[in-house]
């Protein structure tokens, strides 16, 4: 079914992704998904937090004293605002941040870890790096990984707008 789709989309006019090509995207498509949902599971079973509130958690504590702008942290989550507000609402809601305005500027608003949120990120770390160690770290060679490292630095690179 695959050739015939290619075959389909030459014929008007699109150039379709070779064997390697295809492979490559698909199996990055797979092992996104595939370790997100793994680590997902196994931060939900052991802590109750999604792995998306666990690195809301992870990027608020990298900020001075556990505190980040929501704007800063919307942008090192990779989610969209309105995604991430939903997400800080929740940690807000069940003790794990605090919303503080801006002394400076009161616009600016910041995410503060409690000392709840504190506890919960220190023993979540142990299950995700344990998570990642067996999912993906493992199933790598030093240089596989260093290769994976790079092409996906690459990739993540911002691209130049056009």
């Amino acid at each position: 079914m695959q050739s015939n789709v290619r075959n389909k989309s030459v014929a008007i006019g699109i150039q379709w992704l070779n064997d390697v090509e295809m492979r490559a995207w698909r199996g990055m498509l797979s092992a996104h998904s595939q370790l997100y949902n793994l680590l997902d599971e196994e931060l939900i079973r052991a802590h109750g937090i999604t792995f998306a509130e666990f690195e809301v958690l992870v990027h608020t504590s990298e900020g001075e004293g556990g505190s980040v702008r929501m704007s800063s942290l919307a942008e090192a989550a990779l989610v969209s605002r309105s995604g991430l507000t939903r997400r800080v609402q929740h940690l807000v809601a069940v003790g794990m941040l605090e919303r503080r305005r801006c002394k400076e500027d009161k616009r600016g608003t910041f995410a503060v870890l409690t000392p709840l949120g504190w506890e919960k990120l220190r023993a979540a770390s142990v299950t995700h790096v344990k998570g990642v160690r067996q999912h993906m770290i493992a199933k790598l060679t030093r240089e596989e990984l260093a290769t994976l490292a790079c092409a996906l630095e690459r990739l993540a690179e911002p691209s130049s707008k056009q």
